[in-house]
């Protein structure tokens, strides 16, 4: 790279990731306490060479209209639903994501939560620390035992094999739906049993969600299929909010149709309805499934390396599927 590129971070990460970007390019910082609002971030684009968006940016036609120079986009996640991928290979412009650096960093928190659900670990934190813990009772708190139970994992890909093999160390047995189904060897593997989505719901003593935010995938899980759910069963959603119809898990968490569900993903975020942070059935985290320093250095690297690869006139690794078949439009003559 000779010039520096100019380089639009939106939001601000931690000094060993920013170090990485500012080593190379000319970088600007959004802001380090919130994200941008549209209007900022329409602002702040212009003039740049490629931003590094956040999850909640919303990159569509309009955005695209204030930034004519822009060259690239590099998503800080994996999942890239907030990016409009037809519009910028429309311009030619390429998106970049972080895949593979997420699995096992999710996978642990998808079974954090379904242990903390299971067992009422935040209940119990809060019966000692209110000052309520004056004796020990048979049935304190009483939860469930995971051992011997059956798990359904509805989305098969690298998370979910990861979540997958967490449960079988815990004895559970292990169903799946996925859109594709797994090579027989690879099944035998995570001792996995691939099954209909509907026998998935019914049977499943636990529920884990690993699939892409997708019009197929949006409100997969409604008040049509909560209602084919045990009494037993626990929900838990790291992928995307909208999976869930969250209106209906609501309504079936307060009628105490499910044991419980452990969120950290939601419909509309950063808005989580006041009437599911009442619920004391339902355990919630702020989107913080990657949350680990080596999964968000990792993206962090996994990003620098396809911008520098951008820039240099390589083809980036971590292109987004849409776009793998259209890198004849990555390297123009103006660049």
């Amino acid at each position: 790279m000779t010039a520096k590129a100019k380089v639009l971070l939106t939001r601000g990460l931690f000094p060993e990731a920013e170090a990485l970007f500012e080593r190379d390019f000319d970088l600007e910082i959004g802001h380090r306490e919130r994200m941008l609002t549209h209007e900022e971030l329409r602002q702040k684009v212009k003039g740049k060479d490629a931003v590094i968006t956040m999850v909640a940016d919303t990159v569509d036609e309009a955005f695209l209209e204030f930034a004519p120079g822009l060259k690239i986009i590099a998503n800080y996640a994996v999942g890239y639903n907030n990016i409009d991928v037809s519009a910028c290979v429309r311009r030619g412009i390429p998106v970049l994501h972080t895949p593979d650096v997420l699995t096992n960093a999710t996978a642990d928190a998808a079974f954090a939560l379904l242990l903390g659900v299971a067992r009422r670990i935040v209940e119990a934190h809060a019966y000692v620390t209110q000052g309520e813990f004056t004796a020990w009772k048979p049935d304190l708190l009483l939860g469930q035992e995971l051992a011997g139970k059956k798990v359904g994992i509805v989305g098969m890909g690298r998370i979910g094999q990861a979540f997958a093999r967490r449960c079988a160390g815990f004895g559970l047995t292990i169903l799946y739906h996925s859109r594709t189904r797994l090579p027989e060897e690879t099944e035998k593997a995570l001792q996995a049993r691939y099954v209909p989505f509907e026998t998935l719901l019914k049977e499943a003593d636990f529920i884990s969600l690993h699939v892409p935010l997708t019009p197929e995938t949006r409100h997969l899980i409604n008040e049509e299929n909560l209602r084919l759910l045990k009494p037993n069963a626990i929900l838990i959603n790291t992928s995307r909010g909208p999976v869930v119809d969250e209106a209906a898990l609501i309504a079936c968490l307060e009628e105490r149709r499910i044991w419980g569900a452990g969120l950290d993903v939601y419909e509309n975020e950063p808005y989580v309805p006041d009437a599911l942070r009442k619920l004391d059935n339902c355990l919630l985290l702020p989107h913080i499934g990657s949350a680990t320093r080596e999964a968000r250095l990792m993206m962090a690297r996994l990003l620098y390396d396809g911008l520098s690869a951008f820039f240099s006139g390589r083809v980036p690794k971590n292109l987004v599927p849409e776009w793998k078949a259209h890198t004849d439009k990555l390297f123009k003559d103006d660049m």
